[in-house]
């Protein structure tokens, strides 16, 4: 088993052209090949314990980089913790059919904005639905694109509030441990989707689906079939929630901790067979296809994969939060904005001789140009 398999060995390894790649993959490959090496630059650090001298290199901070997502996932649940109401949260689970996979290739920017957009639309509808909570529900949405195989499989995971905010400002509190039907959640869903992906259609933007029958024949078909919408245990407890929502948020394609062994022509990686009973098993992909699985989830450049709808938008959460709260008879402290929010401080450097975290930058290191275009012209 290799010690310490990472995707940026993966990629440094099996990335042969790069450069027929589109710009916004060239550019997370590159983030993701250069993360902590001398390209990045980095800061000479001293240790007053016992004048060991050492070199930490930058991170780069890509979002689609394992290295630095598991910082990101302390510091935006910190972030978040003012902004979670004392109630239950329901977790719903949204999946594209995999029909549609070969338009998300072709169309990403819009099957994904369609998609927040018609989950949204399904979940709002009922919940201003007289019948069942009659006001305006919160959602917290998360896009995913990836099954546990690194497949492609998109789906959203919305974290909604268990209740909903009336227009006379009282809370009307869910009355079942199921937000609401999925059955009726799915065929709404369905029909709202479908329907905007005509319109899309209609108004050329599906202009790369070059085959004259395939969107009308494609879009019937999937008015025949049943579409999934999973609704998962209700959340009690405000910690739960907030390990949900890093959890999800945070959460990229494959972490380094499930990379098993890499060799001279395969990639080994753990996963969880759901069909049965979540075991762990492992797979052995070539070089290539694990390359070819990984890019599939590379997201457009500036597509926000997290959003929030309804009580919890930022333009107004800090407001409605207030009137929930009020409502409920909770006080809360006040509240922070993902936008404003402070970053949590990194913990210190430690010192690889004597584990000390006394350490003092003494200097900054350029990024070494030289470094990234080697590693760079290996891959041509």
């Amino acid at each position: 088993m290799a010690s310490g398999a990472s995707v940026q060995q993966v990629l440094s390894q099996f990335l042969l052209q790069p450069e027929r790649l589109d710009v916004q993959r060239q550019r997370v490959c590159r983030h993701l090949m250069q993360c902590r090496t001398a390209a990045m630059g980095g800061r000479q650090l001293h240790c007053n314990a016992c004048d060991h001298e050492q070199v930490q290199y930058f991170s780069c901070r890509d979002r689609h980089c394992p290295q630095c997502q598991w910082r990101a996932i302390q510091a935006w649940a910190e972030r978040q913790r003012s902004a979670v109401l004392p109630v239950p949260y329901h977790h719903v689970v949204f999946t594209l059919p995999h029909q549609l996979n070969g338009w998300v290739q072709l169309h990403p920017e819009l099957i994904y904005r369609l998609l927040f957009q018609c989950v949204w639309g399904t979940l709002e509808r009922f919940g201003r639905d007289p019948k069942r909570l009659n006001g305006q529900l919160g959602m917290n949405a998360v896009l995913h694109t990836w099954g546990q195989t690194l497949n492609q499989h998109v789906h959203v995971h919305c974290l909604v509030p268990a209740g909903a905010l009336g227009q006379d400002g009282h809370w009307h509190a869910a009355r079942s441990n199921y937000l609401f039907p999925v059955r009726a959640l799915s065929r709404r869903y369905r029909g709202l989707m479908v329907s905007a992906l005509r319109q899309a259609a209609t108004q050329q933007q599906l202009h790369r689906v070059t085959h004259a029958g395939e969107i009308d024949q494609l879009l019937n078909d999937l008015m025949a079939t049943d579409w999934v919408v999973y609704s998962k245990h209700c959340l009690q407890h405000t910690n739960s929630v907030i390990d949900y929502l890093a959890r999800y948020t945070r959460r990229i394609a494959i972490s380094n901790a499930r990379l098993q062994q890499v060799d001279e022509q395969t990639v080994t990686l753990s996963y969880k067979d759901y069909r049965q009973a979540a075991r762990n098993r492992q797979m052995v992909l070539s070089g290539e296809e694990f390359v070819r699985r990984f890019l599939l989830h590379i997201l457009p450049k500036g597509l926000m994969r997290v959003r929030h709808y309804g009580f919890l938008a930022n333009r107004c959460r800090r407001a409605r939060l207030g009137q929930i709260n009020a409502a409920l008879q909770v006080w809360r402290a006040a509240q922070t904005d993902e936008a404003t929010g402070t970053h949590t401080n990194a913990a210190p450097p430690l010192c690889s001789q004597c584990k000390c975290p006394n350490m003092q930058c003494i200097g900054i290191i350029a990024p070494h140009a030289e470094h990234a275009a080697e590693r760079l012209r290996r891959r041509c």
